[in-house]
């Protein structure tokens, strides 16, 4: 049973993750939730034959053509701020070529874990004709800093071309609506396939490797890639999820549970409260931005009551702050082999650049718990909560 994961945006400051049900569900779900038919493409598209219901035999010898549908030319790239790992690229560029066209943006979960799957296509059909192409658009105001998305795909071992979104441009000339999103352009520079989310794998390398196959190439139609993946890379434990999406800036804050409530642009001090499943909560001095918040000279503490194999914390140091030393515990122990990539087995970690963070990875059964992380320094900034 296939379940797709993905943010949806509307507008910035209004987005909100959502699971979608199995894909023999998610028409009804997404025609429901008023997405529209064109969505429905990126989740099963026509055809009558192969493992991904695509028409792959030739006929009479005839030149092979895909039964993907056309979906109209495919917008321009001229938007784009930078290019990073490459020249500026345009489809007239591109012609001959399959391009992959991905959107994302590097502190968002639901991207990081289709990444292991962008890698390895760009590496196995490169030959093919094949040009993987991400579209890097931002959420938060520091993933407009080129250096910070530099440092991603050095982390991400990010080698194809990356196009600097800031403004959207890219975005709204494809009326893009999530991150992550697919969109398979033809070698005459026509969208032929697209998806939205996480999950369907397999169906977008047999529409690459259809297209491949309709541009004169032959590439290997029996195996799909099967990459490794990594820490947050690793794809979601889904039956275990009781935790949802949570931001922490004023402008989008739920669930918090503090009893002084979150104040608006201005210092505060807050005291942790009894924790039902989904809430959190403040200790200690904090500043409440729009995006995030901010710990105040002693430090400070965040809490919140979650149900999910891994816990993610998008954090930052503040400007001025150097590294931000922090200490993380489940029901007020050490995680021990429940700590995340970016803690010890005791709970310690450091902030050092602003990005996602796994905090948490339950080794045993999934449970509910109580997180808890405690600032050793000022100036810690914590933007939003993601679970896998």
């Amino acid at each position: 049973m296939t379940l797709l994961i993905f943010k949806p945006f509307t507008a910035p400051g209004k987005r909100r993750r959502r699971l979608l049900g199995a894909t023999a569900l998610a028409g009804a779900v997404i025609v429901a939730a008023g997405f529209g038919a064109s969505l429905l493409t990126g989740i099963s598209y026509a055809g009558t034959a192969g493992p991904a219901g695509l028409t792959t035999a030739t006929t009479g010898g005839r030149p092979f053509r895909s039964s993907l549908p056309d979906e109209g030319r495919a917008p321009a790239f001229d938007g784009a701020a930078d290019w990073l790992n490459s020249r500026p690229l345009s489809l007239e560029s591109l012609r001959g070529k399959v391009v992959l066209v991905n959107f994302w943006t590097y502190s968002c979960i639901n991207s990081i874990r289709a990444i292991p799957y962008t890698r390895a296509w760009a590496e196995k059909y490169a030959a093919d004709g094949l040009v993987v192409l991400g579209v890097h658009a931002p959420e938060f105001s520091f993933e407009k800093n080129t250096d910070n998305v530099k440092k991603a795909l050095a982390d991400f071992d990010i080698r194809y071309p990356v196009a600097i979104d800031n403004d959207y441009r890219v975005w709204n000339a494809f009326d893009n609506n999530s991150w992550p999103a697919f969109y398979l352009i033809d070698a005459q520079g026509h969208v032929r396939y697209h998806h939205f989310g996480e999950g369907d794998y397999r169906r977008t390398e047999r529409a690459i490797q259809d297209l491949l196959h309709e541009a004169g190439s032959s590439p290997a139609a029996d195996t799909v890639v099967n990459p490794a993946a990594r820490g947050t890379e690793v794809a979601a434990d889904i039956d275990e999820i009781r935790s949802d999406e949570t931001y922490l800036g004023y402008r989008q804050a739920t669930d918090f549970a503090s009893p002084q409530g979150l104040r608006s642009d201005a210092t505060q001090t807050y005291t942790l409260p009894m924790l039902r499943l989904n809430q959190w909560g403040l200790s200690g001095t904090w500043l409440a931005g729009a995006e995030a918040i901010t710990s105040g000279p002693a430090g400070g503490s965040i809490a919140y009551r979650f149900s999910a194999r891994d816990l993610h914390l998008v954090l930052g140091p503040g400007i001025g702050a150097g590294p931000v030393h922090f200490q993380v515990t489940l029901d007020g122990k050490a995680p021990g082999k429940n700590h995340g990539t970016d803690t010890d087995a005791e709970g310690f970690g450091t902030i050092t650049d602003t990005r996602l963070y796994q905090l948490v990875r339950q080794a045993g059964p999934v449970g509910a718990h109580t997180f808890e992380i405690r600032f050793t320094d000022p100036g810690a900034k914590a933007f939003a909560f993601t679970f896998g």
